[in-house]
């Protein structure tokens, strides 16, 4: 499982230099127009534990989770109404699982900020209002084809049209109040019949404040700051020097971390923002082990052990036996399997079993 990660802000933010940071990349800087292509590029989600379980278990190689970052550099309200290369955007955009908004917040002479002024608030509100046209653009298309789609449609249809419609009213009236569809209180049917539209407003929203090297001694406490002011369900904000950032992805790793180190920046830009997103996307991750390879497996939080199978292989879901699981704490003190199974620590768990954060799970199958 690839979780897909869409890069969004104003003109002058710096989308793509935080694009660049979060995925070591070399895309051009500047660009910012509704007939540009996506940026697109992948990154590693950084998993100490598959690396310590690695010197256990000595594997043939070592697999960690990817997040795809999408660098859309064009206005999100321009491409909600343009049907050629804005269209096709915001169809790609359309589809990922998270959504960053990228604010500016450092000060640069020779880039002016398009609006004559660093605004925080302001921009963060410029933003929800974007994306809100945008899934009311695509609504208001929508009501009106369903119109006609009333009219013809035979009554054992007209129900289900009816009710469609119904939904989409009462959405396009709570955005127009500024109430994002991730904030609705809507009810299993209703996020069912909305599923396929794929609503900007509607996914996870992670606000990256780009700030200057000069604000990084104090970049905890502009988060906080930030977090109390505007963080909502599935909305958080987080503090990045995308310049700093970018320079420091283009080095070495021994010298990034001398760096890091030096800027007193004890955790790296991809790593929080991964974090963060996962945390927004309720994810967590499960680890196979072996001499083939040590892995990890991003699932939602709350999945039974069986449907877990499944993201490794279908026929594993469906041949499914039991699964044996230890945490992988246990099996980095016993330092293998035999040792871990001999204490009474590898256990055996049935289908329903909710598989944690960090468990090490073997399954067995047959078909």
């Amino acid at each position: 499982m690839s979780v897909d990660i869409g890069i969004v802000g104003l003109s002058k933010s710096g989308k793509t230099t935080i694009f660049n940071g979060l995925t070591r990349g070399k895309a051009a800087i500047g660009g910012y127009s509704a007939k540009a292509s996506a940026n697109i590029g992948m990154a590693s989600v950084p998993d100490n534990r598959i690396h310590q379980l690695a010197e256990i278990f000595h594997p043939k190689k070592i697999v960690h989770a990817e997040v795809k970052y999408i660098d859309i550099g064009a206005s999100v309200k321009e491409m909600a109404v343009d049907k050629g290369i804005g269209g096709q955007l915001l169809n790609q955009l359309s589809t990922v699982d998270v959504l960053v908004n990228v604010v500016r917040s450092f000060k640069d002479e020779s880039l002016p900020h398009p609006e004559g002024s660093l605004n925080v608030e302001r921009d963060i509100e410029a933003m929800n209002l974007e994306l809100a046209f945008s899934d009311l653009a695509i609504m208001e298309k929508r009501l009106e084809r369903m119109e006609g789609s009333l009219k013809a449609a035979k009554p054992a249809e007209r129900l289900t049209y009816q009710k469609e419609q119904e939904t989409l009213l009462k959405i396009k009236t709570s955005l127009e109040k500024d109430i994002p569809i991730r904030e609705m209180q809507l009810t299993p049917d209703e996020i069912k019949s909305i599923a396929n539209y794929q609503f900007l407003t509607a996914k996870p929203l992670l606000t990256v404040v780009n700030i200057g090297e000069d604000d990084l001694p104090k970049a905890k406490s502009i988060e906080e700051d930030l977090n109390n002011r505007f963080a909502k369900p599935k909305c958080k904000i987080i503090a990045s020097c995308g310049k700093l950032e970018m320079e420091l992805s283009q080095m070495g790793d021994d010298a990034m971390q001398e760096f890091r180190q030096e800027f007193g920046m004890q955790e790296s830009g991809l790593d929080r923002t991964i974090k963060v997103s996962y945390e927004l996307l309720d994810l967590i991750s499960f680890l196979t082990v072996g001499e083939d390879e040590c892995r990890a497996w991003p699932i939602k939080k709350g999945i039974e052990a069986v449907k877990a199978a499944g993201k490794i292989h279908t026929d594993i879901e469906r041949g499914f036996i039991r699964a044996e699981v230890i945490h992988y704490t246990d099996l980095l003190k016993c330092k293998s399997l035999a040792e871990a199974k001999r204490q009474g620590l590898l256990r055996l768990e049935g289908k329903t079993y909710v598989v944690q954060d960090g468990d090490t799970i073997n399954f067995l199958f047959n078909l």
